[in-house]
């Protein structure tokens, strides 16, 4: 990697923290109530080693073959390392065994069918020793305006499926994951959300993470309750697209 690059992430990791702490402050927060998941999908594994070597040490992905490949050669490039992996986007039920050996936290559930794929090859690769945890964390994932297009469950299906998490062996129901919809109205569309996360908290307690807020629009979701904003673009730049 160039000294260049290095110094463009660093100066923009600087930025990105300012911001958030701008938000809490401006919000009535503790900026440690809010954490920093820096989306890396098309990100090079360099970029990622350089992100831990300035003290980042949490990273979304959404390819299940793109990023499992990243965690095997992030690993060899810091292996004294221990990143958090989280899977923020659609995943397929066949492709839940290719995830669950080295993800973290799975923060796009949003179906039961779902639910019970990513439970049994859980329990499975915990089994047969792919998977050091037996449970793996979970968010659901909801939709805010019910369109099935960008994946999330609907607000009349979210306590259902709840429920239905919360019974299975090998998930852990630790919250609620959403994207505010392009062209919405950003406070209406948080505010749906953090009204969302309320009605989940109220039926299950310890479902406490509220992962919302992205590059453009993280300012707004701290000032409605976000605990966890997901930075693309303005921690790495621009990125090329990729078909894997």
């Amino acid at each position: 990697m160039s000294d260049e690059r290095r110094a463009d992430l660093g100066r923009r990791l600087t930025d990105v923290r300012a911001r958030i702490a701008e938000a809490c402050a401006a919000a009535g927060r503790d900026p440690a109530e809010v954490a920093l998941l820096a989306v890396t999908k098309t990100v090079p594994p360099a970029d990622v080693a350089a992100l831990i070597d300035l003290g980042l040490d949490s990273f979304g992905e959404n390819r299940a073959q793109e990023a499992s490949a990243k965690v095997e050669e992030v690993a060899g490039l810091r292996p004294q390392a221990r990143p958090h992996w989280h899977f923020v986007g659609n995943l397929q039920r066949n492709k839940a065994r290719v995830v669950v050996p080295w993800v973290t936290r799975l923060e796009t559930l949003d179906s039961a069918r779902l639910a019970n794929a990513v439970d049994a090859a859980t329990r499975k690769a915990h089994d047969d020793g792919t998977r050091a945890e037996p449970v793996l964390p979970v968010l659901i994932q909801y939709s805010v305006d019910g369109d099935p297009a960008r994946g999330g469950v609907a607000d009349d299906g979210l306590l259902e499926l709840a429920s239905h998490v919360a019974g299975l062996p090998g998930l852990e129901l630790r919250g609620l994951m959403a994207v505010a919809p392009l062209g919405s109205e950003p406070d209406r569309a948080f505010a749906a959300i953090a009204a969302a996360a309320a009605r989940l908290r109220a039926e299950h307690p310890g479902a406490r993470e509220l992962s919302a807020g992205m590059s453009g629009d993280l300012d707004v979701a701290i000032r409605h309750g976000s605990t966890v904003v997901r930075v693309g673009t303005a921690l790495v730049g621009e990125r090329a697209l990729t078909s894997r």
